[in-house]
C-alpha cells in the first residue's frame, strides 16, 4: 500500500515542477532584462561604473538564488538561467536580452500549457 502511495506523490510532484518554477523563470527573465539595461546605461556613461558594478552583482546574487529554487534543475529554462548566469558582468546588453527572451519564450509555453 505504501509504494503506491509514494509512487503518486513522487509523480505528482515531478508533474507541477515545470509549473511550480513558472515565478522563478520569470524572475530570471526580469533579472537578466534588468542587468542589460545595466550594461545599456553603462556603456553610455549614464550611471557610474561604482553603481554598475554594485547592480550586477545584486543581480547575479539574486539569479543564483532563483536558480538554486528551481524544482526541476535539469531543465531547459535551468540551463538558460545557468548560460545568463555565466555571461561576464559587462555583456552586451544584446546577448543578456537574448537569453531574456529566451526566458520568455519558456515562460509562455508553460503558461499555455
Amino acid at each position: 500500500m505504501r509504494r503506491p502511495l509514494l509512487l503518486c506523490l513522487l509523480l505528482a510532484a515531478c508533474s507541477k515542477g515545470p509549473q511550480a518554477d513558472l515565478p522563478a523563470i520569470g524572475d530570471a527573465r526580469s533579472l537578466g532584462a534588468e542587468w542589460a539595461l545595466v550594461n545599456e546605461q553603462a556603456a553610455e556613461a549614464n550611471v557610474t561604473p561604482t553603481y554598475a558594478r554594485t547592480m550586477r552583482n545584486e543581480l547575479r546574487q539574486q539569479l543564483q538564488t532563483t536558480a538554486r529554487s528551481l524544482t526541476q534543475p535539469d531543465s531547459r529554462y535551468a540551463r538558460e538561467i545557468q548560460a545568463l548566469l555565466a555571461e561576464s558582468d559587462d555583456a552586451q546588453p544584446a546577448i543578456l536580452r537574448a537569453h531574456a527572451a529566451a526566458l520568455k519564450k519558456i515562460e509562455d509555453g508553460l503558461e499555455s500549457a
